[in-house]
């Protein structure tokens, strides 16, 4: 039988890293590496002016990304998600993909402080600028009102890191 690829993905904050890991997970994993806020942005250029047209058009994305994950680890090809597994909905999502094709998956959970996650946000701030309208303190705490931490119930294979390491 073929050896499928492993799926990758992100839970953590707003502000956490999860885009600067992935990255780096891609790189180490010779993975292929599909970022929410690249595919969000080139298929809806300026339609974002609230945290609920990202939901609304995250939404949208989402049948179509399933399905070509699938494909690429059915070939055996690792796959790093830039997406964020926030909520246990999010979660189960992920685990929908790799269930239905019985691929494997991990789940990286950086577990980050508000004032770690804050202090990253500021820098980027900095970094990217076309970025500063987006990455507020205020956006922070409202995006941070609906993160659900993974729990051991959900059944994922996890790994959590607090950002001391």
């Amino acid at each position: 039988m073929k050896q499928l690829g492993t799926l990758y993905f992100f839970c953590g904050k707003m502000g956490a890293g999860k885009s600067t890991k992935s990255k780096q997970l891609a790189i180490d994993k010779n993975a292929v590496l599909l970022s929410e806020d690249e595919w969000l942005s080139s298929l809806y250029p300026d339609q974002f002016t609230s945290f609920e047209d990202y939901l609304k058009l995250s939404a949208q994305l989402k049948p179509l990304v399933k399905k070509h994950v699938q494909n690429i680890l059915s070939v055996g090809t690792d796959v790093v998600m830039d997406f964020p597994a926030n909520t246990q909905k999010l979660r189960k999502w992920f685990l929908e993909i790799v269930s239905e094709i019985n691929a494997s998956h991990q789940l990286i959970f950086l577990n980050l402080t508000n004032e770690q996650c804050l202090r990253q946000i500021a820098q980027r701030r900095n970094e990217q600028p076309e970025r500063a309208a987006f990455d507020t303190e205020a956006m922070f705490i409202h995006v941070t009102n609906f993160f659900e931490a993974p729990k051991e119930s959900e059944g994922l294979n996890m790994i959590e890191f607090s950002g001391k390491e």
